[in-house]
């Protein structure tokens, strides 16, 4: 019990390292390899890396959800590389770079 409440401790007091480039949106997951974020679809890259609010990589077909605040990164050719499932504290902060 001791360590389950150790683990989640650090886990909340961990703070990821967002890229500078990163993009703020709301995704819904679509069919594969497609995302709908900000209402439109986007194309994930084959590369692409989803990370959930613990900061573990998830398939995109275990997302679950709409209207997902999230965190994304958008490769040379316009394909999401990288998305990250934001918690309601990194939600409520501001976002790094503007919308695109």
């Amino acid at each position: 019990m001791l360590l389950a409440g150790a683990a989640s401790l650090s886990v909340q007091a961990f703070e990821r390292p967002f890229p500078a480039h990163a993009v703020r949106g709301k995704m819904t997951p679509a069919y594969f390899p497609e995302v709908l974020i900000d209402g439109k679809v986007r194309q994930l890259a084959p590369s692409a890396r989803i990370f959930n609010q613990e900061n573990l990589i998830e398939l995109p077909a275990a997302i679950r959800g709409s209207d997902l605040v999230v965190n994304y990164t958008v490769d040379n050719w316009g394909n999401i590389d990288r998305i990250w499932i934001l918690t309601a504290e990194e939600a409520a902060q501001k976002p790094a770079a503007s919308s695109r």
